[in-house]
């Protein structure tokens, strides 16, 4: 039947006429809430996730902690990043992506709990901590991808715990530009949710339902998101 929720979630909401709302707090007002690197101008995409999980405005000093959480956490098993380097260069990144992410499963906790009888009451601690950890671990993954493909595989560099999670990104990925830097941190915060029931999202839980660990959750996700109907289409040919 046409118009019945098939689904309900808490996060975002996309409205066709007014666009997206995350914890009903529209763009604009992400952008003037949101805590912000100093000097900068636009928000930070920890602070989103802050909101996202909690619905509540984060302050600085919450936003820096998750920032230095995330770059603590960032290191790439060495099984992955040589998976990595080994790849064809005629492989596509989104399946270079979905398979590093595959591969970091090693890492999770959750697996590991499961298999030796966690309490159902505990799962959601250790599939957080997968969750989180698999956040850090993403944008050294993509920027290694970008380096192999386009940088002649030069490294990605140290990551910097002083350094908020898009600011890393973009000096893994070889610039220093402090504008793509504030552009990053823009993209990232906005595309950081999109409603619950788009392909890459539906996938995720999906598998999560089957108590998959986040890491094979989300690599599902990914390989809906790299068909050419949904995030694939915006590549640029």
């Amino acid at each position: 039947m046409r118009g019945m929720k098939g689904l309900v979630t808490e996060t975002s909401h996309l409205d066709p006429e007014e666009g997206i709302r995350f914890r009903n707090y529209s763009i604009p007002e992400i952008r003037n809430l949101l805590p912000k690197a100093p000097g900068g101008e636009e928000p930070l995409p920890e602070g989103l996730y802050w909101l996202l999980l909690t619905g509540d405005i984060p302050t600085p000093e919450q936003v820096k902690h998750l920032s230095q959480e995330w770059a603590k956490n960032a290191a790439l098993p060495s099984h992955v990043a040589s998976t990595l380097n080994n790849f064809p260069s005629n492989l596509h990144p989104m399946s270079q992506f979905s398979a590093a992410i595959t591969a970091c499963n090693t890492e999770s906790k959750f697996a590991k709990a499961y298999s030796e009888g966690a309490k159902k009451t505990t799962y959601w601690e250790y599939i957080f901590d997968d969750a989180t950890n698999l956040i850090a671990k993403l944008t050294p993954m993509a920027a290694t991808i970008y380096r192999n493909l386009y940088r002649d595989g030069s490294s990605i560099g140290a990551i910097d715990v002083n350094k908020d999670w898009s600011a890393n990104f973009t000096a893994m990925l070889g610039y220093d530009n402090p504008i793509f830097t504030e552009l990053m941190r823009l993209y990232l915060t906005i595309h950081s949710d999109h409603e619950g029931g788009n392909v890459s999202a539906h996938t995720t839980h999906l598998v999560g339902s089957a108590l998959s660990d986040p890491y094979l959750s989300f690599a599902a996700g990914i390989n809906g998101l790299a068909g050419p109907l949904h995030g694939l289409a915006n590549q640029v040919s």
